[in-house]
């Protein structure tokens, strides 16, 4: 029988522009959050998750990775409305079983949209694509297993397998998963961290020696100022809400820096205080800066210039704890201000009003997200914050330091743990004392060059553990290209995706328990640990029955996979990690750095903090042994006439690649997702009225090979001159594989250059108005130095 939500798909026709918010409003967050919790799950189920959720004693949402307060400080409600989603799409009561799977063919499946996937239900058996076949069958675990292993062991090299992992892995799995890829010979972990921080954790690893948050949330609750950059917490963080409300009720001023004016960003209406419910609420940015998108490395330096004019510095911090300032002191003491205001789109005037609420403050929290990381030049951007935070002395002192927000609930834990494809010798060397075999030391593929081996034929298997990489990763057409290459792809999962479907000649689906699900092994219940944005370690209990007996949990499947392809190599127990994973915190006790006594302090109630040098000591592991002033070059991203510089972004209603639904309500978005932000006078000088229908066309230099998104509405929005914005993963196809920030090789996904063409136009004029250009013109792409708002 077909469920309701297998009988119906969306249409964008039916998508609504509406007035957007100027305030996120808590208490019709909660009413959404409950009623979405309540179709999916029911009543009782609904009540029995979300009271445990992000309790001392309970689960972790498995949503963004914001902290939670001390144990004995959370509300009985500790989640947000993105959280409840979460906890409902996976604690749904729907079910994709192998009758599903028989009544569709994989051509029929993507034939869908990622949001209707997602409503199909949770995954309850093994599912196996063989060779030639057109539909998923069901296969016995034993069976999977098997095929797995069979096919590890024809690869001619270890390095021909890619093992990609998504944030939401348990640190257990993740270890357990690391140690698996490097006992079979290779450092092939890319992960999702590769396209989201990447650059935050190269350059604060160059500048202050770890990449890692420098605060605690009492740092944050206590600071004077404190600076929103490149992010939109009322969406992507809504519990950082509640923080940025409780600091400005201790008298906190915060700036905000982001190219469109987002609701969370000015008013807070915090449903479990009687101001949020019958109030006006918290209004939170005392200033705004509507930065034009990458302008923010100009906006730093210009910031830096004026602190050092003023004399606003810390000095003995600067001469006792770091390295470089005279050198990036003479950088910007000639700071080219037309360049500035050319570049951020901000006057001389905003910047220095701004620049005198950093002036007057004695502790300042700079925060950030993706809005500084994926662009060429984000590892100078993320420096250049970072040297601004050390003209004060803003490290190692209450109520300041550097908060990058992560936006998955462990992708943090999981680099701590050892997945990532360069990890350093001294963890390598305390794997081999550990478990008496020499790890690889060559580094591994990134997820950028994860897709390029595929795409050339260098790698044959793909494992991910969790994640939908073909959505998530840029380049959509050639990504899907290489992955249709693999001799064998295998998704642990708990429900279907996209990359279900751009698979590799065998196919495998391998359901898993989620994070919201009772554990039992052999041993007895289980629990498992995670790592949130400011380095808090604590446990995480699931209270549901899980959806399926046929399911497995990730800590299960990585070590069955083990045994089936490398067996007993090396005399690891790989039984007793997954009969007990106390076994595998055992080991990570002896492996990771400042797990000494993991078993015991992640079982106390909210855990416990890892070191972190720069914000316990005021020690920086550098090259220097101090804290290091970087000094860039301002780099201007050059826009043709007739273009705009695209960012993409998530709606309300989504988290990464997982489409909850069609209401963007902050944005005043309804119904649908193809649309793309723009401004009103941009949408005027290109020829075009709001709401026409357009195609977002890109043209890269790196290989002149024309990109294409179409059938997107535009609509008028408060946003800088020259700067767009629209939703991934819809706008991924636009995005280079090669074109990536230096350094760090994270995609570039918050500055795509872009012109519009008339929907269906293929070809055709961008439009009629001024300074509207053919991309079909022989210099179309090429870069031209004049300003970027359009004439």
């Amino acid at each position: 029988m077909r469920s309701k939500s297998e009988q119906t798909d969306y249409s964008e026709a039916d998508l609504e522009v509406r007035p957007p918010k100027d305030h996120a409003a808590g208490v019709p967050a909660v009413a959404v959050a409950l009623k979405r919790s309540f179709e999916r799950m029911g009543l009782v189920r609904s009540a029995e998750a979300l009271l445990q959720l992000n309790q001392a004693e309970g689960f972790d949402c498995m949503s963004c990775a914001w902290p939670d307060p001390d144990a004995g400080h959370r509300a009985k409600a500790e989640f947000c409305e993105n959280g409840a989603k979460a906890v409902a799409e996976e604690g749904t009561r729907d079910r994709a079983t192998p009758e599903f799977f028989a009544r569709h063919s994989i051509a029929d499946l993507d034939s869908h949209t990622e949001h209707w996937l997602g409503q199909q239900g949770r995954i309850t058996h093994p599912m196996v694509k063989r060779p030639g076949a057109t539909h998923y069958e069901h296969i016995s675990w034993d069976d999977a297993y098997a095929l797995i292993g069979n096919q590890l062991k024809a690869l001619d090299s270890p390095d021909e397998a890619i093992f990609y992992t998504s944030g939401r892995a348990s640190n257990e799995a993740a270890f357990a998963y690391q140690l698996f890829v490097r006992a079979l010979g290779t450092n092939n972990l890319p992960d999702c961290s590769n396209m989201c921080h990447e650059s935050t954790s190269v350059a604060l690893a160059e500048s202050i020696g770890i990449g890692k948050a420098s605060v605690t949330m009492d740092d944050v609750h206590h600071a004077e100022l404190i600076v929103l950059q490149g992010q939109n917490p009322g969406t992507n963080h809504p519990r950082m809400l509640t923080a940025l409300d409780e600091a400005k009720r201790n008298g906190a001023k915060i700036l905000s820096i982001n190219p469109l004016r987002e609701a969370g960003l000015f008013n807070f209406k915090n449903p479990q205080t009687p101001r949020g419910v019958v109030g006006p609420g918290t209004d939170l940015s005392d200033m705004h800066l509507p930065i034009a998108v990458n302008g923010d490395l100009a906006l730093m330096q210009a910031f830096g210039a004026l602190l050092v004019q003023w004399d606003a510095l810390d000095h003995d911090f600067i001469d006792q704890y770091t390295t470089g300032f005279e050198e990036w002191k003479t950088n910007v003491t000639d700071i080219d201000w037309d360049l500035v205001t050319t570049t951020t789109g901000l006057s001389r005037e905003e910047i220095t009003e701004a620049a005198g609420m950093l002036r007057d403050s004695d502790a300042t929290v700079f925060c950030w997200a993706m809005g500084l990381t994926q662009h060429h030049n984000s590892v100078a951007i993320i420096k250049e914050v970072t040297n601004v935070a050390l003209l004060q002395g803003n490290i190692g002192k209450p109520g300041a330091g550097l908060f990058p927000v992560r936006g998955h609930s462990n992708v943090q834990g999981d680099r701590t743990m050892g997945i990532w494809e360069r990890m350093p010798d001294h963890f390598l060397d305390a794997l081999e004392k550990e478990f008496g075999f020499n790890p690889p030391r060559e580094h591994g593929y990134d997820t950028v060059d994860s897709i390029r081996a595929m795409r050339d034929g260098k790698a044959h298997f793909f494992l991910g553990l969790g994640g939908n990489f073909v959505q998530a990763a840029p380049d959509t057409t050639v990504t899907a290209a290489a992955m249709r290459k693999m001799k064998m792809t295998v998704h642990i999962s708990t429900k279907i995706n996209r990359s279900h479907l751009v698979c590799g000649e065998t196919a495998l689906i391998l359901p898993t328990k989620g994070r919201t699900e009772q554990d039992i092994q052999a041993s007895g219940a289980q629990y498992i640990s995670v790592e949130d944005s400011v380095c808090a370690v604590h446990a995480s209990r699931g209270p549901l029955k899980p959806a399926s007996p046929y399911l497995e949990s990730e800590v299960g499947i990585i070590t069955r996979i083990a045994e089936a392809a490398i067996g007993d190599r090396y005399g690891i127990d790989w039984k007793s990690m997954r009969d007990d994973y106390a076994n595998i915190r055992s080991h990570i006790s002896r492996v990771v750095e400042g797990c000494e006594g993991y078993e015991v302090n992640a079982r106390r109630p909210g855990g416990f903090i890892l070191p972190h040098p720069p914000r316990d000591s005021r020690t920086f592991e550098t090259n220097s042994g101090r804290a290091e002033f970087a000094t860039s070059p301002i780099d201007v991203l050059q826009v043709p006439r007739g273009h705009l510089v695209l960012q993409t972004l998530r709606s309300h209603d989504q988290f990464n690649t997982t489409i909850y639904g069609l209401s963007d309500r902050y944005r005043g978005i309804e119904g649908g997702r193809r649309v793309v932000f723009v401004h009103r006078d941009d949408i005027a000088a290109l020829g075009f009225d709001n709401g026409d229908m357009v195609d977002l066309v890109t043209r890269w230099d790196g290989d002149d090979h024309e990109r294409r998104a179409s059938d997107f509405r535009i609509v008028q929005y408060d946003t800088p001159r020259g700067s767009a914005a629209a939703y991934y993963p819809e706008t991924n196809p636009l995005v280079p594989l090669d074109s990536t920030a230096l350094g760090s090789n994270c995609p570039t996904s918050k500055s795509i250059i872009i012109s519009l063409e008339r929907a269906g136009s293929a070809g055709g004029s961008s439009g009629s108005g001024a300074g509207a250009s053919p991309v079909g013109a022989d210099d179309s792409h090429k870069a031209n130095p004049e300003p970027r708002h359009l004439s």
